[in-house]
């Protein structure tokens, strides 16, 4: 996962994702945003990011929706696929289904982990949609994550201690793996 403010280098030969950095530090406006966005596939690839993830308002359903609409066709013009970020209310009919091909589970902690987003997860699948859930910093929400079906997760657990964190994070995916959830035949 990389952001206007991170400077990440991407590895040769690795899958990216673009993230907007509107929620916490980093987001440069939308005009440098997409400035960014458009040299970062053209850097590392089309064919290696994974998606973008549309500007949107954190916590917000109907301002991510109007953020949101004005770039989705800009960015699937760069010939990537396009992520809309869900917020708290976005299970009101504020989700353009037919113009994204990721669902971002975004919002507050409690919304993205609730019943509801996992609705629209399954909803998501059925249509034949990647999820993501975002700030996946904890076992308990990468189990989340996985009973709600989602393709990928990120976090900044590893940031903080990875020569602690690194192991505890790959026992958790081992975990994962080798352990089925309740939920394994909804996804």
């Amino acid at each position: 996962m990389t952001t206007p403010a991170q400077g990440n280098v991407i590895p040769p030969g690795t899958l990216y994702a673009c993230d907007n950095g509107k929620f916490g530090k980093g987001w440069p406006g939308s005009e440098a945003w997409f400035t960014w966005l458009r040299a970062t596939v053209g850097r590392y690839g089309r064919d290696r990011c994974m998606w973008a993830v549309a500007p949107d308002v954190p916590a917000d359903a109907a301002g991510t929706l109007a953020e949101s609409l004005p770039w989705l066709a800009p960015i699937r013009g760069l010939g990537i696929p396009v992520a809309f970020a869900a917020q708290d209310g976005s299970e009101h009919g504020l989700i353009p289904w037919d113009l994204i091909d990721v669902l971002f589970l975004a919002g507050t902690a409690r919304w993205k982990t609730s019943p509801t987003a996992h609705r629209l997860a399954l909803r998501a699948r059925e249509r034949g949609l990647a999820v993501h859930m975002g700030r996946v910093n904890s076992r308990r929400r990468m189990r989340i994550a996985q009973a709600f079906g989602c393709t990928s997760c990120d976090g900044t657990y590893l940031t903080y201690g990875p020569g602690t964190n690194l192991p505890r994070l790959l026992t958790w995916v081992g975990e994962l793996h080798n352990t089925p959830t309740l939920f394994e035949n909804e996804t």
